[in-house]
């Protein structure tokens, strides 16, 4: 009985710490890559949440208004290349944890905007943020990871971006009628601080980095070693693309269709984001787990095809318990594919630009899906907001399916090889 005793508080040692030889999971990188992603998912949802309101303040239409989305997106990929080449080079914890402290700072100067053209240029600001924090936070946790149990924890991670939204929601309902829209932007600053803290004290660069780091790249090698990449960051740029057309496609313009075409109030529409939002968070871990089992390319593929069998419940639910369904699992099917993806992109990423290759291409894509929005009101003005929705979703699905199929797959792979 000593010997159990021993071995469980070895084990849990070797949880909290981290486990240098991988064969265990690092949990506070795990923690770190999550949370961080979490935040920038909260305050980039908030700004949906609160655009109305934000438009009445600035005396702005909602189409300007709507400006500030764009320049977040417009500069993510800025951050993305930003602070993955300094992960890369300087490892992941410093960069993260400055990424952090600049969240904390972009959120309380848009909670004091003075005026539209400064809160444009803080949004941007914000979008270099956001655009560093998951190929840094996903490197991280990833290398934190056993091979076995990649999938699962890169489920875990992509997650924060739905649980962002969920808290979004909920912050929005209980606070926004007595605080208004600045006080909330400040607040959402705060939690950075004591992640900033955790960080310090208990997140540790993986051994995986700190043998690449002994190479001791210079900066034009490693620039050279970004390019020499050229062709799988196409290829990533496109699947990306597509992926970020199935989530955008099945998000954004929702909250739109279930005012126009079910008349729903703003908190039963909040109310019904938030439950779909759930099921993004359960599907995406489910999916990561089925993806350590199954393989990477075949979970995302089968994901999209029971996305698209959720299409007519979805869109043309006959009544309010049935739309709800829909939501929750089209959510479920969407993200689910979503979670394989991190896991999915640091495997195909060498050593030497695990950071910087994956956050790039996402970002860069983000940028290109941004007009999804665009092409679904294209489609709503001649037909109808479910048809727009429907079409757009079963043609991103078939279009990511193919590309997940055609592209490569290294699933379990050792890093330190």
């Amino acid at each position: 009985m000593p010997r159990i005793d021993s071995e469980i508080i070895d084990d849990f040692e070797v949880r909290l710490k981290g486990n240098p030889e991988n064969t265990g999971t690092d949990i506070p990188a795990v923690i770190a890559g999550f949370s961080g992603w979490l935040l920038d998912a909260f305050d980039f949802f908030l700004v949906t949440f609160c655009l109305t309101a934000i438009a009445r303040d600035f005396q702005k239409s909602d189409a300007e208004i709507s400006l500030i989305i764009t320049m977040t997106m417009l500069f993510r990929p800025v951050g993305g290349f930003l602070f993955g080449f300094f992960a890369d080079r300087y490892g992941r914890r410093v960069p993260l944890m400055i990424n952090m402290g600049a969240y904390a700072v972009a959120g309380v100067l848009t909670g004091l905007a003075p005026g539209y053209k400064s809160l444009l240029v803080i949004r941007a600001f914000f979008g270099i943020v956001m655009g560093g924090t998951w190929g840094v936070g996903a490197s991280m946790a990833m290398e934190g990871a056993p091979p076995g149990r990649r999938g699962v924890f890169s489920g875990l991670l992509q997650e924060g971006y739905a649980a962002g939204n969920v808290l979004a929601a909920g912050f929005y309902f209980f606070f926004f009628g007595s605080l208004g829209w600045r006080m909330l932007f400040i607040l959402s600053s705060v939690p950075a601080i004591p992640l900033m803290l955790y960080m310090h004290f208990y997140v540790r660069d993986s051994d995986v980095w700190k043998k690449m780091a002994r190479k001791k790249f210079s900066v034009s090698e490693q620039a050279r070693e970004i390019l020499s990449h050229w062709k799988l960051f196409l290829y990533l740029l496109v699947f990306m693309t597509m992926m970020l057309f199935s989530s955008h496609g099945t998000q954004d313009m929702y909250p739109t269709f279930l005012q126009r075409e079910w008349h729903f109030s703003p908190a039963r529409r909040s109310a019904i984001t938030a439950f779909s939002g759930i099921g993004a968070i359960i599907g995406g871990i489910a999916f990561g787990r089925f993806s350590d089992s199954w393989g990477r390319r075949k979970a995302i593929i089968i994901a999209f095809i029971l996305a698209a069998a959720t299409i007519p419940v979805w869109a043309y639910a006959p009544n309010q318990v049935i739309l709800i369904g829909g939501a929750f699992l089209m959510q479920f099917m969407v993200q689910g594919a979503w979670g394989v993806i991190p896991a999915h992109l640091v495997e195909l990423s060498p050593n030497p630009v695990r950071a910087v290759l994956p956050g790039f291409a996402y970002q860069s894509a983000g940028v290109l899906a941004s007009s999804v929005v665009y092409i679904e009101a294209i489609y709503a003005q001649r037909s109808s907001y479910a048809t727009a929705m429907a079409l757009t979703a079963i043609s991103v699905f078939l279009m990511a399916s193919i590309l997940a199929y055609l592209g490569q797959e290294r699933r379990g792979k050792q890093f330190s090889a």
